[in-house]
């Protein structure tokens, strides 16, 4: 069993930053960001191979968006840059203990194993 928690979410202006991290319990492979704004469904927002060498990101992010891992640390990172009102959303990290996720991107919520308690990103206008 592996536990995730996310935290860094928080209130901040329109164009300012923050980093969301995500530490694992457990070693874990592939991570990734997902988001839920109120009345709308889950969607994916980026993700990461678990070597690290591999990432992708939602149309709406990139640019903007930037996911890292620390595989020593067991932790994932996100940094949102240039944030915007409709990036308001409770993100939530996800992790993979498919050791063939090492040299995956996954960008499905269902192909992750664990999911963190999801921290609350606000950005007004």
């Amino acid at each position: 069993q592996v536990q995730l928690v996310d935290s860094g979410g928080g209130l901040v202006q329109a164009g300012g930053s923050l980093r969301l991290s995500c530490a694992a319990s457990g070693r874990t492979y592939a991570m990734g960001w997902f988001r839920q704004a109120p009345g709308k469904e889950r969607e994916f927002v980026a993700a990461i191979s678990g070597r690290g060498d591999g990432t992708r990101y939602a149309d709406s992010v990139k640019g903007r968006f930037t996911i890292a891992n620390d595989n020593a640390k067991n932790t994932v990172y996100l940094q949102m840059n240039s944030l915007k009102p409709e990036d308001t959303a409770v993100y939530y990290c996800a992790a993979s203990i498919d050791v063939d996720s090492r040299l995956r991107i996954y960008v499905f919520w269902d192909q992750y194993d664990y999911w963190g308690q999801g921290t609350q990103v606000t950005v007004s206008s």
